[in-house]
């Protein structure tokens, strides 16, 4: 081996190695940038804009200084039933409250086999309904009923949603709103589980099964509906126990977060190799009590 490709082997041997030594930095800069997450730490969601959600829920969490994140939908009877559902005036004031707007769809249309080649269309309806009224495009993203298929993923990440919540399905059935904390790295983001569903029956004894898995790197998630919800009994939330739920959550020092913060503490490109994995644990751990 001659002198100069020698030392043409070295150079490029010595550019490998500072070319792998920047990515390693810049890998740990990323993950230094990211907050760790504490224990107490919820998400707090309301679906289908309600107008309980600005008439109720937002004097409520503004009072407490929580944050939220209000996933917005014109489906049901949202276009000729104001006194059941919110204005795109009143969504956007929410935004103006520093609270999140997010993506429920545009006809409340579940994201499954069959409705799929829909879902582009119906995610940019709700977004460009956003843009005429202020409010950023949405990067967060509810499931409408809960139905989800992981076919679905790679079309929220296309129309840029970083975070997607579910129900407590499949793990509980759906009728129990009950549902285990979110785990990153184990659950996908764009997968998020609901810690608890508020149900009309819910007591606080509810709640607090729900936001206590809060603690060693797991984040309770809370979905709501409406405070109350005069079109969907079956998940209406009387006002009086909202205000105890909330009340408790500010007593025991909870922080309360829209979906978006996730951010903060979690990477959204880190998944996991199977979306399903943590799900199969939790139903085996489930069918295994006595």
């Amino acid at each position: 081996m001659s002198g100069n490709n020698g030392q043409r082997i070295q150079q490029r041997w010595l550019s490998a190695v500072i070319w792998g030594a920047a990515i390693v930095c810049a890998l740990a800069n990323d993950a230094a940038a990211l907050e760790p997450i504490p224990d107490k730490l919820v998400v707090l969601t309301f679906d289908d804009s309600v107008k309980s959600h600005f008439t109720i829920a937002r004097p409520i969490l503004k009072d407490y200084g929580f944050g939220a994140t209000f996933f917005i939908t014109e489906g049901f009877t949202f276009k000729t039933n104001k006194r059941d559902y919110m204005t795109w005036e009143e969504i956007a004031q929410l935004h103006r409250d520093g609270f999140e707007i997010g993506n429920h769809t545009r006809d409340h249309k579940g994201v499954t086999a069959k409705s799929l080649d829909q879902v582009q269309e119906q995610l940019e309806a709700i977004n460009a309904r956003c843009k005429e009224h202020g409010i950023p495009r949405t990067v967060s993203f509810a499931y409408p009923g809960n139905a989800f298929d992981p076919a679905g993923f790679a079309l929220l990440k296309k129309a840029g949603i970083k975070f997607a919540r579910r129900g407590g399905a499949p793990e509980y059935p759906y009728d129990h709103g009950r549902g285990f904390a979110y785990e990153p790295g184990r659950d996908h983001p764009l997968l998020i589980p609901s810690a608890g569903d508020a149900r009309p029956d819910w007591q606080l004894a509810d709640l607090i099964r729900a936001v206590e898995q809060a603690r060693d790197g797991k984040i309770a998630v809370l979905q709501f509906h409406g405070v109350p919800d005069n079109e969907h009994p079956w998940v209406h939330t009387p006002e009086a126990n909202f205000r105890a739920f909330m009340k408790y959550l500010h007593l025991h020092k909870y922080k309360v977060i829209p979906l978006r913060d996730l951010a903060k503490y979690v990477d959204a490109e880190q998944t996991p190799k199977s979306y399903d994995t943590v799900i199969k644990e939790r139903k085996a751990a489930i069918a295994a009590m006595p």
